[in-house]
């Protein structure tokens, strides 16, 4: 199988982009790997960490926070500030 190229980066899942990046941290960590091998995988876990970056930046933005009034009554939404 053919390794995945950046541009499919794009297209994967939250979950499947943080599995392959651990995948490569393991690797990396472990020291086993030759230098240009190294090179290579973590130049695709950076683009992985972008990509997981880029897919809760957008979660965040949908996400909406209730609001209620004194009775605890809702009485909708607003932007969720998470800063």
């Amino acid at each position: 199988m053919a390794e995945p190229t950046h541009a499919d980066v794009k297209k994967l899942t939250f979950e499947r982009a943080i599995e392959e990046l651990e995948t490569i941290v393991k690797r990396l960590e472990d020291g086993k790997v030759p230098l240009e091998e190294s090179v290579a995988i973590y130049e695709r876990g950076e683009a992985l960490k972008r990509r997981c970056d880029e897919l809760l930046r957008q979660a965040e933005a949908r996400v909406d926070k209730i609001t209620t009034d004194s009775s605890g009554q809702v009485t909708g939404t607003e932007p969720l500030d998470v800063e």
